[in-house]
C-alpha cells in the first residue's frame, strides 16, 4: 500500500474505532506503517499527515478511557502531545496551511481535553481558525467542523456565553452533515442541544437529542456515546417541561 492508501485506511479505522468500537489498535497500526512508509520513500508531506493521524488516534484512545470513567494511560497522554508536535513542526517545514491548522488544533485538545487548560489551548484554537480558509480550500469539512464544535465548547463553558456557542455549534453540526459522515453527527447534534438548552430553548435541544439519540442509537455508536446523548435529552426534556409549568 502506498502512504496515502495507508493513511486512508487508518483514517476509517479512527473513525469506526472513535465512534463505534474502541479499538485503536489497527488504527495506531495502520498511522505508523504510513509513517514508515513516508519515511522510505523520502516523504515528508506523507510523515506529517501520519504524525497527525498517530496523535488523533491517541487522542480518540484517551478519550474514550475519560468517557467510561477511566484514567488514560501517561505515556499516551504524552505520546499523543509528541506526535501532534511532529505534525506541526513537520507542516509548518512544509507550508502546509491545513497540515498547521490540524496539528495546531490537535494541540489545542490536548490541553483542553486532556489537561482541562482553556488558557492554554485557546493560542492553538485560535491559530487553527485563522487557517479556516486553508481548510476550506483543502476540502477539509471535519476539521473545519472540529475548529467550531471547540470554540463553541469555549464559549459555553469558560465564558458562559450560550448564544456565542450555538452560532459556532450549529456551524459545526452543519459541517458535519455536509460531510456526510453518520457516525460523526450525533456529537454534533448532541453539543448543539447542550449548547441550546443552556440558550433558554429547551424546545429546540429537544429535537435535536432526540435526533441524535435516535441516529447513535441507529448507528451503533459505543455505549458511552449513545448514554451522553440520552442523559442530555432527558436534561433539555426536564428542562422543556419546567418552561411548562412555569407558564401554567
Amino acid at each position: 500500500m502506498t502512504t496515502a492508501e495507508l493513511l486512508a485506511a487508518a483514517d476509517e479505522a479512527l473513525i469506526e474505532a472513535g465512534f463505534r468500537t474502541g479499538e485503536f489498535d489497527e488504527a495506531e497500526r495502520l498511522s505508523r506503517a504510513a509513517a514508515e512508509r513516508a519515511a522510505r520513500d523520502g516523504d515528508e508531506a506523507g510523515a506529517a499527515a501520519a504524525a497527525f493521524l498517530l496523535g488523533y488516534a491517541l487522542h480518540y484512545r484517551n478519550i474514550t478511557a475519560l468517557m467510561n470513567g477511566e484514567t488514560p494511560e501517561p505515556k499516551d497522554i504524552s505520546l499523543e502531545a509528541a506526535q501532534f508536535s511532529s505534525a506541526l513542526t513537520g507542516c509548518e517545514a512544509l507550508g502546509d496551511e491545513p497540515g498547521v491548522a490540524r496539528a495546531s488544533f490537535g494541540l489545542g485538545l490536548w490541553e483542553q481535553v486532556l489537561h482541562r487548560d482553556w488558557d492554554a489551548a485557546m493560542p492553538h484554537y485560535r491559530r487553527s481558525e485563522s487557517l479556516i480558509p486553508a481548510l476550506e480550500a483543502a476540502g477539509d469539512l471535519y476539521t473545519r467542523s472540529e475548529i467550531h464544535r471547540h470554540l463553541g465548547f469555549y464559549h459555553l463553558v469558560a465564558e458562559k456565553q450560550a448564544a456565542a456557542a450555538v452560532q459556532h455549534l450549529q456551524i459545526s453540526l452543519d459541517l458535519r452533515e455536509e460531510e456526510g459522515e453518520p457516525r460523526r453527527i450525533p456529537s454534533g447534534l448532541v453539543a448543539l442541544g447542550w449548547a441550546e438548552r443552556e440558550n433558554g430553548n429547551p424546545r429546540r435541544a429537544v429535537l435535536l437529542l432526540r435526533r441524535a439519540v435516535e441516529l447513535a442509537r441507529e448507528q451503533g455508536l459505543l455505549p458511552a456515546r449513545i448514554a451522553d446523548a440520552e442523559r442530555e435529552l432527558a436534561e433539555a426534556e426536564a428542562a422543556l417541561q419546567a418552561e411548562a409549568a412555569e407558564r401554567a
